[in-house]
């Protein structure tokens, strides 16, 4: 356990110098949030309501699904997985250590967030603030775990892009965020309960920490992790050679 905390510590410190991790999961979430924020509280005053909940959606999504795949891909789809199982050091241990420090930066771009929007934008503060953490960290968590399958599947970085604003754009269109989810045509409604991003922001809503809100991405969950951990199990296997 010793071991493992310390790996955390240290993949959060390597995290803090990497540029990849500064910009998708601090740099363009709180540009973002700084440019429309303003917008979307003009335009729509009563949005001053959700603001904070639909921010935190969009910077969540951009960070699991664009930033933390991509350093999934790198470790292991290259040598670094050699190391750990030279070292005896279970696979699983650097897909936790990288899962747990995204899950802090994205935390704490959450609370920068939280803190600075009734000040910037009037936005109104949730009003349950314990319920509103806990559906925080479970949306955060069901997000990494969606974005670590995609990291550890797909080992192209081209198509890992590509792969990742295939679920990202959809999750932000489709969550209601960025306008009235009624205004959508139906399927696209019914399309849109398929990405996390739908039913984490009617978790975070004032009053929306309800079993209707959590039992899908519950479901999404422990299907993401057991399919992380049959992928890990399978990079230990040695390659087959042909007869």
């Amino acid at each position: 356990m010793r071991a493992f905390l310390y790996g955390a510590v240290l993949q959060w410190k390597l995290d803090i110098r990497s540029k990849s991790l500064l910009v998708t999961c601090y740099l363009v979430p709180l540009i973002f949030f700084a440019l429309m924020g303003g917008i979307f509280t003009s335009v729509m005053p009563d949005m001053k309501d959700t603001l904070i909940p639909a921010m935190i959606v969009m910077g969540v999504s951009m960070g699991a699904f664009i930033g933390l795949p991509p350093s999934l891909a790198e470790t292991y789809g290259s040598d670094i997985k050699k190391i750990y199982a030279a070292n005896g050091v279970p696979l699983c241990f650097g897909w936790a250590a990288m899962y747990l420090s995204a899950f802090i930066h994205l935390f704490l771009m959450c609370l920068i967030i939280l803190l600075t929007a009734p000040m910037a934008f009037d936005a109104a503060l949730p009003s349950d603030l314990p319920l509103f953490f806990a559906a925080l960290s479970i949306y955060i968590a069901v997000s990494l775990s969606v974005g670590s399958v995609l990291g550890l599947t797909i080992k192209n970085q081209s198509k890992l892009t590509m792969a990742a604003q295939l679920l990202f754009l959809p999750s932000i269109m489709l969550s209601g965020i960025m306008f009235p989810i009624g205004l959508l045509p139906g399927p696209l409604i019914t399309a849109g309960k398929i990405f996390p991003a739908f039913w984490g922001y009617r978790l975070m809503l004032d009053n929306g920490f309800l079993p209707q809100n959590l039992w899908y991405l519950s479901f999404v969950f422990l299907i993401t992790v057991s399919f992380c951990v049959i992928l890990l199990k399978g990079l230990r296997r040695p390659p087959q050679r042909p007869f």
